[in-house]
């Protein structure tokens, strides 16, 4: 995944903790109330933390837009974060272009020309973090520290985030 420079400390902890990670489970809500959720390769995360993907316009994800929850998780760095916003549809074919990569060809055989292409840009309200990467060796030893001994662990890194996007809602659809 690309990555911005953010434009404030906790923007930038997030960016680190998840540019490196290539899947994220993306949750939306479907028209009788289930969650409904899907792996989806982040593309861009741009200087407002808001996270693009490639999208088919074909698909029933983009009729519910409004409520989304993003996760992502790397399990070998104990490293998990989780967003919660809306998304917006951009069709620009310049925007399409310029964040095309080859591993979206399977999806999209005839390329950014692909017809039914579109960029769905993930924009955060809220994000919540735990992050156990610096501890991973000491972490294994508290665990089994606390099962011989029964007491509770020392909690992880972690935290949450308010008031990411700053920007109004508004369709970025071309």
């Amino acid at each position: 995944m690309k990555t911005e420079k953010q434009n404030n400390p906790g923007l930038t902890k997030l960016c680190r903790l998840i540019q490196h990670m290539t899947v994220s489970i993306l949750t939306t809500i479907d028209d009788g109330g289930v969650l409904v959720s899907r792996p989806m390769l982040p593309l861009y995360l741009d200087g407002n933390c808001a996270l693009w993907f490639f999208t088919d316009l074909r698909s029933e994800k983009i009729k519910h837009l409004d409520a989304i929850n993003l996760n992502f998780v790397d399990s070998s760095r104990a490293t998990y974060v989780t967003f919660s916003g809306y998304g917006e549809l951009n069709t620009q074919r310049s925007y399409i272009n310029r964040l095309w990569t080859p591993f979206a060809k399977p999806w999209f055989p005839d390329g950014p020309e692909s017809t039914n292409i579109a960029l769905l840009k993930f924009v955060p309200d809220m994000a919540e973090y735990w992050d156990s990467s610096s501890l991973k060796m000491e972490r294994i030893v508290l665990i089994t520290d606390s099962a011989a001994n029964i007491h509770p662990i020392e909690r992880d890194a972690s935290g949450t985030i308010t008031g990411l996007y700053t920007q109004s809602r508004k369709s970025a659809s071309g």
